[in-house]
């Protein structure tokens, strides 16, 4: 997040304290707001699989004790297959003519976190594609496999749900990765130019959430060829003895 600024006023147990802190947020606030509209870039920018969003914190984009700011998304990328993120880039495009990154001490230490993890983001953006198409076909084929309740569907299964599984897996494993570098590396480095980073859990935790049910589902399939197989032995042992 861009521009954004937090005072800690919690431990004074003074009013007039408060007050004051409080009256210098303000003041505060309205400088950030300021000097981030005349830079022309914006209070947050919010990276996600397929584009980037960005906007601004309303009412303020600082809280303090009467105000809770909130975002207010103004614009969002294209959606593009192997996005990545580069922060630097889209800041440094939306800056005014005249001024640079370099101007703003922009840390090249983040330049270099977001460079260093450009390849495993394409990786992971291919092994979601190979996680949500096994898990599609897996769904498609459970229904045949239900009421048939043949050997081979079982497996087929089987091996398209451990697919799913393993790529959503190293995907969201990769996304970790990916999202702690960055984030550490931002608030280690740009706190000198007002910057931090938060990572977001809803995406990833739902990535997570479909990585166990896909190795729940592999189990299941797995216990299901067993026992087809375990079947079909003893009708074929049956029919040797002649017992029916």
């Amino acid at each position: 997040m861009l521009g954004r600024l937090t005072i800690d006023t919690s431990e004074s147990s003074s009013s007039f304290l408060k007050s004051l802190k409080n009256d210098i947020k303000g003041e505060v606030n309205d400088l950030i707001g300021d000097v981030a509209r005349k830079l022309n870039i914006h209070d947050f920018y919010s990276a996600h699989l397929l584009d980037y969003c960005e906007g601004y914190f309303t009412p303020t984009a600082m809280a303090n004790a009467t105000v809770d700011p909130e975002k207010n998304v103004t614009r969002c990328s294209n959606h593009t297959a192997m996005f990545h993120f580069d922060p630097s880039s889209v800041i440094q495009k939306e800056l005014k003519p005249g001024i640079s990154l370099t101007d703003l001490r922009w840390p090249s230490a983040i330049k270099d976190a977001v460079r260093a993890v450009e390849i495993a983001s394409k990786v992971m953006f291919v092994l979601y594609c190979v996680g949500v198409a096994a898990t599609g076909l897996a769904l498609v084929g459970a229904f045949p496999a239900v009421f048939s309740g043949g050997r081979m569907a079982a497996l087929a299964n089987n091996l398209l749900s451990l697919l799913a599984m393993l790529a959503l897996g190293i995907a969201s494993a990769i996304v970790s990765v990916i999202m702690s570098k960055i984030v550490n590396e931002v608030n280690k480095h740009g706190t000198d130019v007002g910057i931090s980073a938060t990572k977001g859990t809803t995406f990833l935790g739902m990535t997570w959430a479909a990585t166990g049910l896909m190795f729940a589902a592999a189990i299941a399939w797995l216990y299901e060829f067993v026992a087809a197989r375990r079947q079909q032995t003893r009708y074929v042992f049956e029919g040797k003895t002649g017992r029916y």
